[in-house]
């Protein structure tokens, strides 16, 4: 009797898989080093982690494909459109394609192809690489009314396909989604949330799938199995299970040969397949029933070159696809399977990173790992093949596509010599990467000049899933001067405010008491504020926004605007943070980042709050300015923000100017970065804005904790943060910019004469007092509570506080003009002489 691939994971972590009888010989179990899910629910039928015969794989899809055609009739699968997802799906989907008859295909991707339009794109929440782009070459391709079929290997939560057709269906919209995937894995209550969101949506959404259950999950499983893979990989001195050496509580142990010398050159035979010119490799530009009737006509030939090129002594071949070129090869592999006498194989290579045992119990078994060879859009990295190592293949066919035919791929350690190590001949048939007409004109950037955003724990402390954060690093670079010298050299013109950084304000332990206390007074108002201004975005601004926050003041903002969305709607919002400095404007980068990787239409901008609405008027030039420059539409520099004391927005929380307790700390309400740098010796035209992360101030953060306590009193304000964001909707919201005029009045009456130096509301108030050299702080009549932690800092730092009457804002900080270092910091005289 075989022993259950899943037999090893259910022991250690409790994990059971129940339900369809199907379901133990379609799936096994593993783990990965991921922080949302432990374990991996591993397909014996999909070719991507297990090799199988093509012909399996292929039914498996095509078989799908027929029942989804039998579901919706002759006449609507003949206007049916096919979706799969990238990477593990794009072969499966494209297999349902087939089944379904003429239908055209596309699948979604995770590289960019400069020039080609995004159509959509949606986030894959639990994926160690979450960002799905769709690139179709037609831009009608998604715009008719017939059904839209979308293809998953696996059904697990529903979270990706309600991301998805939120998404589209906000574009294009349509009566009828069928969802297809090899297993559904869904619990109860997930699956009454794909009929709740259906009958939100007044559309049918139908389920085809092969085999159906639960994974039901013990308490704890997460921390239990990230526990396991660190013991396992600690034992045996490499990342997941790499090495020979068993791991704590395991039968088996990881097999993997290491590295040796690079095999000789003559073991890996280049064959040229004649690939049909201007047929796409896949459908990742869309993949018509014209080029599928190309691809027939041609795949015998193609077959039999790699036929002819493989020794006759091989009995045993796999053929090996690549990340989400999965297609293609597996034609080619069924090709073979039925022309030749060999045992034929297909998987692919993939970026999920698994943890490796050998026993027979556990699904991987062994594991290559090779470096990228791409030039993704992420940056270096590791890839893996599966199961491929020790398995006694006579043969390997890896099959990559063009952009993939790099050195890395030929480099001693690369793909090719890693394969060679565990098989006697390796061959390589390469696939033109097909780039669409519109693109191939379009001015081409290094994938290197915009990599993927940073993301905690490695840069910052909030969770990866919070907020990507699209800075560079510079953390190693020592950016801090004393607040007197970086003052003088400001205002002298010397430098910029944004080329060194102040030094971290240390609160004392009084300071944190009155954060504290602000926090526990303020939160219940926060979290209406959230409530309001998310909802008001939601209606107004995009069903689904890409909430894109000003670092860094905006990034705790924004986290709480994604939270709220969660909590009230059940969405995923992407979040992430961006640099802009006043008077260099935002970072070009970043957006040129964002355009590539979602609708610009979708991007909201948001901040904490306005003061006098400098940083308003300098996204709205920075915005046009790139616009014009690169090519690109639909960016809305309209922000919105928590508070607009100084009306200068028409989204927002609130119009009081009241204390916003993350304005009373820096880094260490932030997620321990720092405000952004922008210095021509270390960001170049190519290059993020950057921002150091205080690592060693772990010990003093209260970030997650500041979102926790609001966060935790939203259920209680839902229901009149509501209510009000329905009143704001109806109402004259025009901004008056009366904050403007009010620092203007100030910056005269005071003898300033620079309204760069007046800075309005109690958040920029507070910044002055920590950042800058104070000169003065005016302080409304009366105002309460909300300065306390405003006037601690004035007692400590010699500056007086002056209640003015009639004060449009709580409080006013006015930076010491014409300063140097000889300035006492509160002699009025200095402005006048």
């Amino acid at each position: 009797m075989n022993t259950w691939s899943g037999t090893w994971v259910a022991e250690r972590l409790g994990v059971e898989l129940a339900g369809d009888e199907r379901l133990r010989g379609m799936l096994g179990l593993a783990l990965r080093r991921n922080p949302k899910r432990a374990h991996l629910l591993v397909s014996n039928v999909l070719g991507k982690h297990v090799p199988q015969t093509p012909s399996v794989v292929y039914g498996h899809g095509v078989e799908l494909g027929r029942r989804v055609r039998e579901l919706l009739g002759d006449a609507a699968a003949g206007r049916a459109v096919v979706l799969g997802y990238a990477e593990t799906a794009t072969g499966l989907g494209h297999s349902v394609a087939d089944g379904l008859g003429a239908a055209p295909y596309l699948h979604s991707t995770r590289r960019p192809v400069p020039g080609v339009a995004t159509a959509g794109g949606f986030e894959e929440s639990h994926s160690h690489a979450t960002s799905h782009l769709l690139l179709p070459e037609d831009p009608s391709l998604l715009a008719g009314d017939g059904p839209l079929v979308l293809v998953d290997d696996e059904f697990s939560t529903g979270n990706t396909v309600l991301n998805t057709v939120r998404d589209l269906h906000a574009r294009y919209p349509r009566q009828q989604y069928v969802v297809v995937a090899l297993v559904d894995m869904r619990s109860p209550a997930d699956a009454g949330r794909l009929e709740q969101f259906a009958r939100e949506i007044g559309a049918r959404i139908d389920l085809v799938t092969t085999a159906s259950g639960t994974v039901r999950l013990p308490a704890g499983v997460l921390e239990k199995g990230q526990a396991l893979v660190a013991e396992f990989e600690a034992a045996t001195g490499d990342p997941l299970g790499a090495g020979r050496t068993a791991g704590p509580g395991a039968r088996g142990t990881a097999r993997q040969a290491p590295t040796g010398p690079q095999p000789p050159t003559d073991r890996i035979t280049r064959v040229d397949l004649r690939w049909p010119a201007n047929l796409p490799d896949g459908g990742r530009h869309g993949f018509t029933p014209n080029h599928r009737t190309r691809l027939e006509a041609a795949l015998p030939a193609m077959a039999d070159r790699i036929a002819a090129a493989l020794p006759a002594t091989a009995r045993r071949v796999l053929v090996l696809g690549f990340e989400e070129l999965m297609y293609a090869p597996l034609r080619l592999a069924a090709e073979l399977e039925r022309t030749t006498p060999a045992d034929v194989r297909f998987s692919t290579t993939t970026r999920s990173p698994v943890l490796a045992v050998d026993d027979p119990g556990y699904a991987i078994r062994t594991r290559l790992a090779f470096p990228a060879h791409d030039d993704p859009a992420d940056g270096p990295g590791e890839r893996y093949a599966y199961n491929v190592a020790a398995a006694g293949f006579d043969a390997v066919v890896a099959v990559v596509d063009s952009a993939a035919d790099t050195p890395a791929l030929h480099a001693p350690g690369g793909l090719l010599a890693r394969l060679a190590e565990h098989t006697p001949h390796v061959l390589l048939a390469v696939v033109p990467s097909y780039v669409p007409p519109v693109a191939q004109d379009a001015p081409e950037r290094p994938a290197t000049m915009l990599p993927e955003p940073l993301r905690g724990p490695a840069f910052s402390s909030y969770a990866p899933e919070e907020v990507g954060w699209l800075l560079q690093d510079l953390s190693d670079v020592t950016l801090e001067a004393p607040t007197e010298e970086r003052e003088e050299a400001i205002q002298s013109g010397g430098a910029h405010y944004a080329e060194s950084l102040p030094v971290e304000y240390q609160p004392s332990e009084q300071y944190q008491r009155l954060f504290q206390n602000a926090l526990d007074a303020s939160a219940a108002r926060l979290a209406h504020a959230v409530g309001v201004v998310t909802e008001t975005v939601l209606a107004e601004r995009s069903p689904r926004p890409v909430l894109v926050s000003l670092a860094r003041a905006g990034t705790p903002v924004g986290i709480l605007m994604r939270r709220w969305a969660q909590h009230r709607h059940g969405l995923d919002l992407p979040h992430y943070a961006v640099s802009i400095v006043r008077g260099r404007g935002i970072d070009a980068n970043a957006l040129r980042w964002l355009a590539g990787h979602h609708d610009p239409r979708d991007v909201v901008f948001v901040d904490g709050w306005t003061g006098k609405g400098a940083i308003t008027r300098e996204l709205a030039q920075a915005v046009e300015a790139f616009e014009k420059a690169e090519g690109v539409t639909g960016f809305d520099p309209e922000i919105a923000v928590l508070a607009d004391p100084g009306s200068c927005v028409r989204t927002y929380g609130t119009r009081e100017d009241y204390l916003i307790p993350s304005a009373c700390l820096n880094s260490t309400v932030s997620g321990l970065i720092s405000r952004t740098v922008l210095r021509a010796d270390l960001v170049g035209p190519d290059d993020y804005h950057g921002a150091k992360y205080y690592r060693e101030l772990a010990g003093a953060d209260l970030s997650v904790a500041f979102l926790d306590a609001v966060s935790a009193r939203f259920e209680e304000v839902t229901e009149a943060a509501c209510a009000e964001a329905k009143d704001l909707l109806a109402a004259d919201r025009t901004p008056t910019w009366e904050g403007w005029a009010a620092v203007e009045r100030i910056s005269e009456e005071y003898g300033i004469h620079d309204v760069n130096l007046v800075k309005p509301g109690v958040g920029e108030t507070t910044r002055v007092l920590l950042r800058r050299v104070p000169w003065k702080v005016l302080a409304r009549a009366g105002a309460g509570a909300d300065l306390d932690h405003v006037r601690l800092l004035a007692e400590q730092r010699g500056v007086p506080v002056e209640e003015v009457p009639g004060l449009p804002y709580t409080c006013v900080g006015l930076i010491h003009p014409r300063y140097t270092r000889g300035a006492t910091g509160a002699d009025g005289t200095a402005v006048t002489r």
